[in-house]
């Protein structure tokens, strides 16, 4: 069977620039990028345990497995670290809406856009405690957010138009279920290729930048426990959403995160604890599911944004390539920047 490599390269310097990258934001207008994901037709929802099929654009589960934390028993890279590099996306939803993945937005002019099917027949909130699957704010917090959701379509002012439209890094959860991503894997280092800016989770030990940088993505500072990455997330910006439904976290919440992988390296179940005093009235807990994808699947517009690499060797060797709004190489938009002939 052909091996599949993945072309990234990464100097520590390299991860300084990435870093340091996500504290700008390109300016280029996206919103294209927008009209063509409303475009695209639902998916069939896909039963749980079953891999969404090759070429099926945005597929859903409805339903997932569970994984639990503990040994790790696949194959591991030179400096110990688990082997879990590739591609991957979530199985449940994209990024309309955060507590209902297959719900729509909500106050959506189209009609078409609507869910046909019952609340229960879709797939659960992805906040999975407290048990009513929604985020436990502030009534303040609770009025902004239901503020963004009215003004969503009619932006009217600055704070109701969805930072991805202005190309900005989707943040965290978000990037998580805002297209597929790729995971590699360096000396000390796990570092996230998603759609929308790249994330670095440092594993050598060392503390958090200082309080007064701030990144959309935030800082990140991991370990492994087994076959579970743990990671410390702070030093949020306060400006990403974790949806187009307009839930948020300020330059005050922490993140304590967990993925977790099962046996054979082809799924996991991403854990996170936030915590923000200034804008919620109790941690929550945030579940999200993904599966890998490799060479045996097909390319999509959604999940999986990947071609086979021309090159002299026989491997199969599949390229992520960055958004139009990252370095406008082509993609989404597709005519953000105006030639003039």
């Amino acid at each position: 069977m052909k091996k599949t490599l993945h072309h990234r390269s990464l100097t520590v310097s390299g991860m300084m620039i990435a870093t340091l990258s996500l504290i700008s934001i390109n300016t280029i207008a996206a919103e294209e990028s927008k009209k063509q994901e409303d475009a695209k037709p639902a998916a069939t929802e896909q039963k749980a345990q079953t891999p969404n099929p090759a070429g099926s654009g945005i597929a859903k589960e409805t339903r997932f497995p569970n994984i639990a934390s503990g040994a790790w028993k696949g194959a591991k890279l030179p400096d110990g670290q688990p082997d879990i590099q590739g591609h991957w996306s979530n199985t449940i939803g994209n990024h309309n809406n955060f507590t209902d993945p297959q719900g729509g937005l909500p106050n959506d002019p189209n009609p078409n856009r609507a869910p046909k099917n019952a609340r229960e027949d879709r797939a659960p909130s992805r906040v999975s405690d407290p048990a009513d699957g929604q985020v436990p704010f502030q009534p303040w917090a609770a009025e902004k957010v239901k503020q963004f959701q009215a003004k969503f379509h009619d932006p009217t002012e600055p704070q109701f138009v969805e930072p991805l439209a202005r190309c900005a890094p989707a943040g965290v959860p978000k990037s998580l279920y805002w297209h597929g991503y790729e995971i590699a894997q360096y000396p000390d280092y796990v570092v996230f290729f998603f759609d929308s800016g790249s994330r670095i989770i440092h594993l050598d030990g060392k503390p958090h930048l200082p309080s007064n940088i701030k990144l959309w993505n935030g800082d990140s500072r991991g370990h492994w426990e087994g076959n579970t990455l743990v990671v410390d997330v702070d030093n949020h910006n306060g400006k990403a959403l974790f949806g187009r439904t307009g839930e948020f976290i300020s330059e005050n919440g922490k993140i304590q995160e967990r993925y977790i992988f099962n046996e054979d390296g082809t799924r996991f179940n991403y854990e996170g604890v936030f915590t923000d005093p200034t804008v919620y009235t109790r941690p929550f807990t945030v579940t999200i599911p993904a599966r890998k994808w490799t060479e045996k699947d097909t390319p999509n517009g959604w999940h999986f944004q990947t071609s086979i690499a021309t090159h002299s060797g026989k491997e199969i060797i599949l390229d992520h390539e960055e958004r139009i709004c990252s370095e406008n190489n082509g993609g989404f938009g597709l005519g953000a920047v105006e030639t003039k002939k």
